[in-house]
């Protein structure tokens, strides 16, 4: 990405299903490493994603969720997803970030936090946003702190990769 390249965030159809699978198993593959074990993220197939995301983007926001995605010209640079709180104890109105990825070449200029502040919109000032993070990824923690997350001292540990990875939930 060059500086004069204009970056573009809409929501997501279809179409970019392939883009955005593509900018996932990258971004998880750089951003995972040391992490995830490296078995997994070698195993991570972007064809399969894509065909997953085709069907995610098919049913659309009927499910309350909503993925929009940031362009430079056709390419797609990063996603993000939020959709209903899928917590216990989440209220009614609470929404959950699914997803926030970017592809690791446009790290670090901003893109993320033109999808935060998307995302943050959308959910309305009054609405309860929150999100979960690996305990060990203190980049992407950083990266929440600054849009004013902060951990709610709720934990739960999720296998991934054949490994059970701390995770740690975050509020707005």
């Amino acid at each position: 990405m060059q500086q004069h390249d204009e970056v573009t965030i809409r929501l997501a159809t279809r179409a970019d299903a392939a883009g955005i699978a593509g900018v996932h198993v990258r971004s998880w593959q750089e951003a995972y490493a040391g992490i995830v074990p490296a078995e997994h993220l070698e195993s991570l197939d972007i064809v399969e994603r894509a065909a997953r995301w085709a069907d995610l983007l098919e049913r659309g926001p009927a499910d309350r969720v909503l993925t929009w995605v940031a362009v430079i010209g056709s390419e797609v640079i990063g996603f993000a997803s939020v959709g209903p709180a899928r917590d216990e104890d989440a209220r009614p109105s609470e929404r959950e970030i699914y997803s926030i990825y970017l592809d690791p070449g446009t790290w670090g200029r901003g893109v993320a936090r033109e999808l935060m502040r998307t995302l943050i919109a959308e959910a309305g000032d009054r609405s309860l946003l929150s999100l979960w993070v690996l305990a060990d990824n203190e980049r992407a923690q950083h990266f929440y702190r600054r849009h004013g997350f902060t951990p709610d001292g709720v934990e739960r540990y999720e296998e991934v990769g054949g490994a059970e990875l701390l995770q740690v939930r975050y509020r707005r």
